[in-house]
């Protein structure tokens, strides 16, 4: 993202999640852009703000609050507070997601390992992993 790569549109699993978002909450505001985050849901109500994020399965649910907590992270830096949720359809879950001041340091300890990433002359060295398979930037690592 930091050099404005984008993944495969292709790939069937970004498929089955636009697919998936775009079935799933109709009653709610869908993919609300601030600034350069794109938000999968938005719910306003009783002077709060929710931000929710649709996910196909729970199977990854670190890397999920990871990803809310950022947008969470980010609309606090422009004065806006808000709770999350992460939103699993298929398997009728929901999830709150609150930025602690913990959460908060775990997030920019993330946002300094990445920064220390991006400022590299050279990437670094692709490392085969278990999600590599069916990652849709696969092709920037392996070709």
């Amino acid at each position: 993202m930091a050099r404005e790569l984008t993944p495969d549109e292709d790939n069937l699993l970004i498929e089955l999640g636009r697919l998936l978002s775009e079935e799933s909450y109709s009653r709610e505001r869908k993919e609300i852009e601030i600034g350069n985050l794109k938000l999968d849901l938005l719910k306003r109500g009783r002077g709060s703000v929710v931000v929710g994020e649709v996910k196909k399965s729970s199977r990854f649910l670190k890397s999920a609050e990871m990803q809310l907590l950022f947008y969470l992270y980010k609309l606090k830096e422009r004065g806006i507070q808000a709770s999350g949720e992460l939103l699993i359809p298929r398997e009728k879950k929901r999830m709150k997601v609150e930025l602690t001041r913990g959460k908060e340091k775990e997030i920019e300890q993330a946002i300094g390992k990445i920064e220390e990433i991006i400022s590299r002359e050279e990437p670094p060295l692709p490392e085969k992993c278990r999600f590599c398979p069916k990652c849709a930037y696969r092709e920037f690592c392996w070709a």
